[in-house]
């Protein structure tokens, strides 16, 4: 995996003045784009569609300093059809315009190409299994939430808090199938979304798939596949956003699975009283690398 975004890197820089067809990318590398992408925001810390805008911006701005060009030229050679798109691009990662920044030298916000690097870390081992499981469905209250990366999302806070509480129970006694218990469901969230994007958050149950829904509740149906489940135990919810993060940072660069469209799925097993400390299971959709 290492290997592949470093050549998407790689590609990235032969295409900068054009759009990068990331889905034949990923194919000639072996991947999924679903994966490529996702791997490359998680390692990156930035969704691959804003790489490339920085990088093209970057090239670009060393042109408006130079000022050899007149800002159409330089506009069309960097993949702009008008000073007008490439002037509020430009403006969005430098914070100036072409205008000002040719006049006054910057202000400039350099992005290095980037170079992915296996470091030598796992030696705490990740508590992992991957099982097949037949179509069901997750069934529950949904609504549409911002992305969060770091922290509680108090958005999803504020959503589980309108619910009765008999509604939790009620949701409980409804589980049929694994994942059991009350679930905190992640879904339609484009593979290498920002924060700030929306997605869909449901607080529910697993059912079976021929389990009747009740009229007043949200579904999702869940194809048949295999899952990766990451155990997660300490500080919450800390410690589950390391072990996110490890999966991408270490299991899948090591394990020949790479992720597939679907939901990721939280479970929380244990928790301490006041949900400073939980023991959790994220649920992951995986496919064969």
């Amino acid at each position: 995996m290492i290997s592949a975004l470093n050549q998407l890197v790689a590609l990235v820089e032969e295409h900068l003045a054009e759009e990068l067809d990331v889905k034949v990318s990923a194919t000639a590398l072996g991947t999924t784009e679903y994966h490529l992408r996702r791997m490359f925001s998680s390692l990156a810390g930035m969704p691959l569609s804003e790489y490339v805008r920085r990088r093209r911006m970057t090239v670009a701005a060393a042109d408006v300093v130079r000022g050899e060009d007149d800002l159409l030229s330089i506009a069309v050679r960097h993949g702009y059809g008008s000073t007008e798109a490439f002037g509020r691009a430009f403006r969005a990662v430098h914070g100036a315009t072409p205008r000002a920044v040719r006049r006054d030298g910057g202000p400039l916000r350099t992005q290095p190409q980037l170079r992915f690097r296996l470091t030598v870390e796992g030696s705490t081992p990740m508590d992992t299994r991957v099982i097949e499981r037949p179509a069901f469905r997750l069934i529950g209250h949904a609504a549409r939430v911002p992305l969060i990366y770091q922290g509680i999302n108090p958005h999803i806070q504020q959503h589980i808090a309108t619910l009765p509480q008999q509604e939790h129970a009620r949701l409980k006694a409804l589980s049929n199938t694994e994942p059991a218990g009350l679930l905190a469901v992640s879904d339609d969230l484009a593979p290498d979304a920002p924060e700030g994007s929306e997605l869909t958050y449901l607080h529910g149950v697993a059912v079976t798939q021929d389990t009747p829904v009740p009229d007043d509740l949200d579904a999702i149906g869940i194809p048949a596949g295999r899952w990766a489940i990451f155990h997660s135990a300490g500080p919450y919810p800390q410690a589950l956003q390391a072990t996110w993060a490890a999966t991408a940072t270490e299991w899948f660069p090591a394990n020949p699975w790479r992720l597939r469209p679907g939901p990721s799925i939280l479970t929380i097993l244990e928790r301490a009283e006041d949900f400073t400390t939980a023991t959790c299971e994220l649920w992951l959709p995986v496919e064969p690398a």
